[in-house]
């Protein structure tokens, strides 16, 4: 007769044992539909926790309790591998470490909705699955918000709707896969950062590889290269970046940095009422004075977006290093023509301007019209020299085919723009939300 314990621990060890089989043969039949996956499907080493809830996974493991598992497993191989690729999803586009002052509960839903909108974009058949017509709803309110899916783009959504305690409970219970307790636990802020690297040196690298491998008529993969180039694209310090459209100027002011007051006063001590140094009574610093920021009025840029872009790039010019006492600042609206163009000269006028801000407009983009616009500004005399032109749009318009005499950026929100026919002598910064929150 074995002994209890002993066959407890036997039952325990099969029951490991087959849980890892399950996860590895999903592992094995996701390598073949998602080659370009390869790396990130065995970025994964596989735990029981017969005390967990479900499935989870906190960047290196995938953690299940057996008898979950067991119970996903009898309803079809389909219902594992979504799983495995649902977590995988978490992790490739960090939505792990990337909750910050959010509202858990909505993170998590808009977290697993992303997740969930790629894998529903798949016709492959180890992860087809027909979508509920609740499921299709959601997508369809989503999609008329947001140009791609992004976990970010869904939480803002979320939160915009306002949503009732049922229908925030349905729809938890529709995108529910894992938990996601273990992506806040405590931990060693180098291991975290660590683990992070990882994922985005994975991203990368797949990147290349959807492209190599992805049918480019497909849409299978369209969504989900849609939301790699997305992760991919560089993040900005928005107020670093508006400062190197800043000049090197002298203004009348001292300069405590080369002022020496050890001989300032002894040359008072020795000679009474003479230094032998005076403080320099100018000074050279980096300053924006010429600039142009052009907003796309059309229809499908967002007010509220453009005057949180207005009040962020207020915020950097009024700083006392950041603009000249005597400013030229031109403030144009524009869609498929010039509506309007404030000139900006002093402080005082730019807060009346943010104060009675108004858009006006609504019809197609060109972005044609602006830079003519401009150039003739500079023709006339009215820029001494310009230094910049910032664009805030959506990117869905005509660009002009002649790189300007100045520098120009087009600045885009990341959940809500196209930048595929942006020109390469322009640059391109792509801002979140958070970016735009006036501190």
């Amino acid at each position: 007769m074995i002994d209890p314990v002993r066959q407890r621990q036997l039952d325990e060890l099969n029951e490991v044992e087959l849980g890892h089989e399950i996860l590895d043969n999903a592992r094995n039949e996701l390598y073949l539909n998602f080659r370009y996956l390869d790396v990130a499907l065995s970025s994964f080493g596989f735990e029981a926790e017969r005390s967990g809830i479900g499935l989870s996974t906190d960047g290196y493991v995938i953690y299940y309790q057996p008898e979950y598992l067991f119970s996903l497993f009898q309803r079809g191989r389909v219902s594992i591998n979504r799983a495995y690729l649902h977590m995988l999803f978490h992790c490739l586009f960090w939505h792990l470490g990337s909750m910050g002052r959010r509202q858990k509960r909505y993170w998590d839903l808009a977290c697993d909705i992303a997740s969930e909108s790629i894998l529903d974009s798949f016709y492959v058949k180890s992860v087809y699955r027909h979508q509920s017509p609740y499921r299709r709803e959601i997508y369809g309110q989503m999609g008329t918000r947001l140009s791609v899916l992004t976990a970010e783009g869904i939480y803002h959504t979320l939160m915009e709707m306002d949503l009732a305690e049922d229908t925030l409970r349905r729809m938890e219970t529709e995108f529910y896969v894992d938990s996601h307790n273990k992506w806040e636990q405590e931990e060693d802020p180098r291991l975290k950062i660590e683990r992070q690297n990882k994922w985005q040196n994975i991203r990368e690298k797949m990147e290349t590889e959807v492209e190599a491998f992805g049918e480019k008529e497909d849409d299978s993969s369209r969504e989900f290269l849609e939301q790699v180039k997305i992760e991919n694209r560089e993040r900005y310090d928005y107020k670093r970046f508006l400062r190197k459209f800043a000049v090197l100027k002298e203004e009348a002011e001292i300069d405590p940095d080369s002022f020496d007051s050890i001989f300032y006063t002894y040359g008072l001590s020795l000679y009474k009422n003479m230094p032998l140094i005076e403080p320099l009574e100018t000074r050279e610093v980096f300053k924006i004075e010429d600039f142009v920021i052009v907003i796309d009025t059309s229809m499908s840029v967002s007010g509220d977006l453009v005057r949180s872009f207005l009040e962020e790039t207020y915020e950097v010019l009024r700083e006392t290093e950041s603009y000249f006492r005597k400013i030229n600042i031109h403030i144009i609206q524009c869609d498929d023509q010039i509506r309007s163009d404030e000139a900006i000269t002093s402080r005082e006028e730019m807060e009346d301007y943010m104060e009675h801000f108004t858009l006006s407009g609504f019809g197609g983009t060109d972005f044609r019209p602006a830079f003519e616009y401009v150039n003739g500004l500079i023709n006339r005399g009215v820029f001494k020299k310009l230094r910049g032109l910032l664009y805030f749009t959506d990117g869905k318009g005509i660009y002009p085919v002649k790189m300007p005499p100045y520098e120009t950026a087009f600045v885009f929100m990341e959940d809500q723009y196209e930048d595929i026919s942006v020109p390469g002598w322009a640059m391109k910064v792509i801002l979140t939300r958070e970016d735009l929150e006036v501190k």
